[in-house]
């Protein structure tokens, strides 16, 4: 039994290689959630499908000649009636491209059925969005961000990240079992966070306000407390800070 009974999906699938094209085609007619797919070989092709065709999801590869994947992803992020965007790709380097666009999710080649059945999930979640609260609520919570991992690229739930520290360009996002880099500034993150909860406590850290369990003031200045780590505030940070945690204990979040 599927999660969302009676849902499917129009999928159009566009590569410029032929055999990947054929293989991703394949996949999606497999599965009992996709009603139709629709091919394309390039991002004037796959626009002209657009144009004539409703399409609920496409599964786009990035590096192709004349306007490529991120590109055609921006184009269709402008349409009135925008469909769904899932990546799929023989490289791990548009991470930044793909949180920045806001895609459904990031598969690596060579395609794995059941990676393949999670992004028809996770699109059709997307999709029910509007009428239907209570999935509503759980996409919420489940925000992701590309991740690294035993060099397949994960889709982390931002809600399984406790704090985040700043490296450079890059951001590492810390959980309760361990840590990952990505190519994501820590600024962006916390313009995109913020609603969720986290919080900016120093130039180098953001973290989740309601994983905060002390506040308190040492010898070089205010530390949080997360995990039982020590976290440092900085001086223009701890008054907003403050007024958060306030505001948070006057309205508890739900844990």
């Amino acid at each position: 039994m599927t999660e969302f009974p009676g849902a499917r999906l129009r999928a159009l699938a566009v590569d410029d290689e032929a055999p990947a094209l054929d293989e991703l085609a394949y996949l999606l007619r497999r599965d009992d959630r996709v009603a139709v797919v629709h091919t394309a070989s390039d991002a004037t092709e796959a626009l002209r499908v657009l144009r004539d065709t409703d399409v609920d999801v496409v599964f786009l590869d990035i590096r192709m000649p004349g306007l490529d994947g991120v590109e055609l992803a921006r184009v269709l992020a402008r349409f009135a009636r925008s469909p769904a965007v899932v990546f799929v790709t023989a490289h791990d380097d548009h991470a930044v491209d793909a949180f920045e666009l806001g895609v459904v999710d990031y598969l690596l080649k060579p395609l794995r059925p059941d990676r393949l059945a999670e992004s028809i999930r996770r699109v059709l979640a997307a999709r029910m969005l509007p009428t239907h609260p209570a999935v509503a609520a759980r996409r919420e919570e489940d925000q992701v961000i590309p991740v690294e991992l035993a060099g397949t690229t994960r889709m982390l739930p931002r809600s399984a990240v406790r704090w985040v520290e700043a490296q450079g360009d890059y951001a590492r996002l810390h959980t309760a079992d361990g840590s990952h880099l990505v190519r994501v500034p820590l600024s962006m993150l916390a313009e995109r966070w913020a609603d969720a909860g986290f919080v900016r406590i120093h130039r180098s850290y953001l973290v989740q306000l309601k994983l905060i369990t002390e506040l308190r003031l040492t010898g070089s200045g205010y530390v949080v407390v997360i995990d039982g780590r020590e976290l440092p505030v900085s001086r223009r940070h701890t008054r907003d800070l403050k007024d958060k945690l306030i505001r948070a204990a006057k309205q508890p979040w739900t844990r």
